[in-house]
């Protein structure tokens, strides 16, 4: 057995997320130092690790983390600033321009700061983000305990960030290379979206990608109008003209994707590329419902992220995972259509071959990095529980998140953050959003 600190965790029920895995019960997880040591019964790891730091958990389930594939953290500071709008009004009138008046390395990261609260309080270990000032993200990241995709990201218009393409590239990689070696981050090379970058802009950004061996991370065919846009400027549809510039292919974490030909969804399926499902920030900008049916029938790896406080306005991945479940079902008339145990992967096991960290997270299982959470079904809205799985899916909510440990270390105890000041983060909140107020 190894020398460092031993944490034995007995919950009543464990789901490892590995391929054929059935809910366990009567077993025990062991963490020694970042990663898990085993997955076993109960009984052998009381006897083998007697000596362990024992956690007992008799109402819970043990999950792997959830990674939340799409978001933009600092936003949480402008949740509930522009409600009931579609997405190009959203953008134009309401959000650019109070980023343009606000958007700053400090009002970044104290943003980044409340999204990573509110998501270890929510189960989530990974937060794939996408915004300016990467710098602040990394620091919030590091400074909460919480694993992030980081951004290099990139937009051909200018911002209180940068001047242009080239100057975010350049500030983008900066960051990337004073933050390169920490353990909580990945980076990823981020075009905006088609409508928001050049020809020339994806190949420098597809290029990167290679170089530095990065995720692409990218809004695609989010709305009609994107593709409408698109056909009048280009003569082509997004995906196609992204596939003429060579950028579909494993690296593409291609976001939203709602609207989607046959032949498109079998284009995206041949290049390996991820998608993420936002169902909930798609619903509310009224831009459609991905096709999730037709995306499992043709075997692409579809995922699910919450979008930003700013559009969903919940930064909650139970709510994510369940409305993916049902919104399936509802729009194709096929209850089939994504089960309990396929939207828990697309929260998982998927995110994390999306992300390139397949070998690490995703699974419970010995050898990944230890990012546990452990949920309680205990609660008198959450029983009986005939079907753990099923019951995280359909009854439990991101309030029964009990604890949260990320690489072995315990963020979330009893409901409790332990590596946050949240008077201290709400006091900074709130003063930022009265300036904010003032000032508009």
């Amino acid at each position: 057995m190894s020398t460092q600190a031993t944490q034995l965790l007995l919950p009543r029920w464990l789901i490892p997320m590995t391929p054929g895995c059935p809910v366990l019960e009567g077993h025990a997880l062991v963490i020694e130092g970042e990663r898990i040591a085993a997955v076993l019964p109960r009984d052998e790891a009381l006897s083998r690790y007697a000596s362990a730091q024992r956690v007992e958990l008799p109402e819970h389930v043990l999950i792997p983390g959830l990674i939340n594939a799409h978001t933009h953290s600092a936003m949480s500071l402008l949740r509930g600033v522009a409600d009931d709008l579609a997405l190009m009004d959203w953008l134009n009138n309401h959000i650019w321009p109070l980023e343009r008046q606000w958007v700053s390395e400090d009002w970044t990261y104290q943003g980044s700061l409340l999204s990573a609260a509110e998501a270890l309080r929510g189960g989530v270990t990974y937060l794939n983000d996408m915004y300016f000032f990467p710098t602040a993200m990394a620091r919030a990241a590091i400074d909460s305990g919480i694993r992030a995709g980081v951004s290099i990201n990139v937009i051909d218009f200018p911002t209180g960030y940068a001047s242009g393409p080239d100057d975010y590239i350049a500030k983008g990689l900066a960051a990337y290379e004073q933050f390169k070696g920490e353990a909580l981050l990945d980076w990823t090379s981020a075009p905006h979206a088609p409508y928001t970058v050049s020809d020339e802009t994806f190949v420098k950004l597809r290029e990167l990608s290679l170089k530095h061996d990065l995720q692409v991370h990218c809004h695609i065919h989010e709305t009609q109008d994107e593709i409408e846009g698109s056909l009048k400027q280009y003569g082509l549809r997004p995906l196609a003209r992204l596939h003429k510039l060579g950028l579909l292919d494993e690296r593409m974490i291609a976001v939203h994707m709602v609207h989607l030909s046959d032949e498109e969804i079998a284009l995206i399926a041949q290049q390996g590329v991820h998608l993420v499902h936002n169902p909930s920030s798609n619903l509310k900008l009224a831009s459609g419902v991905a096709p999730l049916k037709a995306l499992e029938a043709a075997g692409v790896n579809t995922i699910l992220g919450t979008d930003g406080a700013a559009s969903n306005n919940r930064q909650d991945m139970f709510s994510e995972i369940r409305a993916a479940a049902l919104l399936a079902k509802g729009v194709t008339g096929d209850p089939l259509t994504v089960s309990a145990r396929t939207a828990l992967e697309m929260a998982t096991v998927r995110a994390a071959k999306a992300m390139g960290r397949g070998a690490d997270l995703g699974t419970l299982e010995a050898g990944k990095l230890a990012d546990v959470v452990a949920v309680s079904l205990g609660a008198l809205e959450c029983q009986p529980v005939y079907h753990a799985d099923a019951q995280l899916v359909y009854v439990a909510g991101r309030e029964h998140v009990s604890d949260t440990w990320v690489g072995g270390r315990q963020l979330l105890k009893n409901r409790t953050l332990t590596s946050i000041d949240v008077p201290a983060l709400l006091a900074r909140t709130e003063d930022i959003v009265a300036k904010m107020r003032a000032g508009r």
